[in-house]
């Protein structure tokens, strides 16, 4: 099969700035943009191993008190510290072996002055002491905070979900995604008639007066949005699958309302992990397990801990996001969400620009978990349902360093871009083999766009910078324009970046054949009378163009 050919240097960049597709370029951002989203020097010269964070949550008067020990591995001298903590909740003290610390607070960021030598190589802790209301959801998960609410018998119903917002909405941490802590405990205190379910495993219960103390160890790397909260009157029931690595336990809270619901429709999380082990590989955190909360929004990916609100039924609130009948075969927050524990938690973005490295392989996990109980045909259907989504407002792919992301067309754009990629693959087998690949080669990692294009070239055994500049860079959909003179058919693209030159699929007379369209008109050999149709799987424009 032909392959893309590279050709996307100086002029296809001349082309973008031309054509004012990079429109996140043209976006204004502020000083408080760059703290939270580059790696400033205060950043830069410690590495994250370990979180030891308590928190006591007050759910009557929704503030919260606890500290967060931090420990790092100093690469050079350094003698001021970047944290984060978002208003209204403020830092009380900073601790360093007994001694009090300075600091400087400038918005969200926070920079202590250090008093002892920072010596390479050497493990260092610090406790930071906060206190607060924190900021309330106003729209969960989107717009998040912290949930607070009740459950129909008036019981406390609260709950976390921070991603692009920040997990310094809530607890003092090293607010970038470059940087993860080794392992973490969480400690969560709340009334004693209520539960905190976090991420990892539950390591013991302690007793106070009139309260419960939850304390929850994950094991695993973990990326700071993916740290939860979920506090409520919980009930508790699990199983065992007999997964790729071993056993793995999975558990699940609910509300005692929810209970019997609850057993019927996470029975749907077995097949979700039986669909995504075959196709990306073992799940990642078998250490910690796997969890499924209930919470008063719709739903988070947090490691381990996957938090749903979905009302026990199919697709996405009820609703099927395709409009094809295929997404109502699923429990959209079990299996989108769930997918998110591979591609958002096991790999995870450095920089919240190349967030469809999150949000475009876990839309096409829905696809592959349709293929795998329903079949390719079905799967297919459903994603090229779902392009009725896609708005094609900005670019894929957002703005560096200031803590932007790029378009919600990640999510189903993002998809039908790695459907057609699977096109051209050509072998299923490979395919997963190549998905499979991506959790091995950066298991546990944060990564950059780069790094996942050049893997998958790689492994493609074809270059597709062209491909993916087009689908993650600009805003423009290749539109294959075609005519027919008696017994030829010419073709050509437009409305693509220069380089680009994805083969398709063509059916004429009842014979499926290979195009190699390119931007200038080329031409092929047809059945006379022959309509040409062409592959719908390829995520392109058609038009039909006036005969010269």
């Amino acid at each position: 099969m032909h392959s893309l050919r590279k050709a996307y240097g100086a002029a296809a960049l001349l082309l973008l700035t031309l054509s004012g597709v990079n429109a996140t370029a043209q976006q204004t951002f502020t000083r408080q943009d760059s703290l939270r989203g580059s790696i400033t020097p205060e950043r830069s010269w410690w590495d994250l191993t370990y979180y030891d964070l308590s928190v006591s949550v007050d759910p009557e008067h929704q503030t919260l008190s606890g500290s967060n020990g931090i420990s790092y591995k100093v690469l050079e001298p350094g003698h001021r510290l970047q944290l984060d903590l978002q208003p209204p909740l403020k830092i009380d003290a900073v601790m360093q072996d007994g001694q009090a610390l300075a600091v400087q607070r400038e918005g969200n960021a926070h920079f202590i002055t250090l008093v002892k030598p920072q010596r390479p190589g050497a493990i260092e802790t610090l406790t930071v002491q906060y206190s607060g209301a924190p900021r309330v959801a106003v729209h969960a998960p989107w717009d998040g905070g912290f949930s607070w609410t009740k459950d129909s018998a008036g019981q406390p119903f609260v709950a976390t979900s921070c991603q692009g917002l920040g997990a310094s909405a809530w607890w003092p941490v090293k607010d970038h995604m470059y940087d993860e802590p080794d392992s973490m405990a969480i400690a969560v205190t709340v009334p004693r008639e209520l539960m905190d379910v976090s991420n990892g495993r539950l390591r013991k219960v302690e007793e106070g007066s009139g309260t419960r103390t939850f304390h929850w160890f994950v094991s695993n790397p973990i990326n700071n949005y993916g740290v939860n909260v979920n506090i409520g009157d919980y009930v508790h029931f699990g199983e065992t699958y007999a997964g790729e690595k071993g056993p793995l336990t999975l558990d699940y809270y609910v509300l005692p309302a929810d209970l019997e619901k609850a057993r019927e429709q996470f029975k749907q999380v077995p097949g979700m992990l039986e669909a995504f082990e075959h196709w990306f590989g073992p799940y990642p955190f078998y250490e910690d397990g796997f969890k499924l909360v209930q919470v008063p929004y719709l739903g988070m990916e947090h490691q381990s801990s996957v938090t749903y609100g979905n009302k026990f039924q199919n697709g996405y609130l009820g609703r099927d996001l395709s409009g094809t009948g295929w997404g109502l075969k699923f429990d959209f927050i079990i299996i989108h969400e769930s997918g998110h524990e591979w591609f958002a938690n096991n790999i995870t973005y450095r920089d919240i620009a190349d967030m469809w490295i999150h949000e475009s392989f876990t839309a096409y996990s829905e696809n592959l978990y349709l293929d795998y109980h329903f079949g390719t045909q079905a799967a297919a259907e459903y994603t090229i349902g779902t392009r009725k989504n896609i708005r094609n407002d900005r670019p894929i792919i957002g703005a560096y360093d200031v803590n932007n992301e790029g378009s919600g067309d990640m999510y189903y754009k993002g998809a039908n871009m790695l459907h057609t990629l699977r096109q051209l693959v050509e072998d299923d087998a490979m395919w997963r083999d190549m998905l499979r690949g991506l959790n091995r080669e950066f298991y546990h990692q944060t990564v950059t766009t780069r790094q996942v294009e050049d893997y998958m070239s790689r492994a493609s055994g074809k270059d597709l910078s062209a491909f993916f500049d087009q689908y993650l860079r600009t805003t423009l959909i290749p539109t294959l324009e075609f005519r027919s003179a008696g017994d030829i058919l010419e073709f050509r693209y437009t409305d693509i970046v220069e380089g680009f030159d994805m083969p398709i699929r063509m059916v004429a007379a009842g014979e499926t054949r290979w195009i190699f369209p390119t931007a200038d008109w080329k031409s092929e050999p047809l059945p006379k009378g022959a309509e040409p149709t062409f592959d719908p799987n390829f995520y392109i424009a058609i038009k039909p163009a006036n005969k010269p």
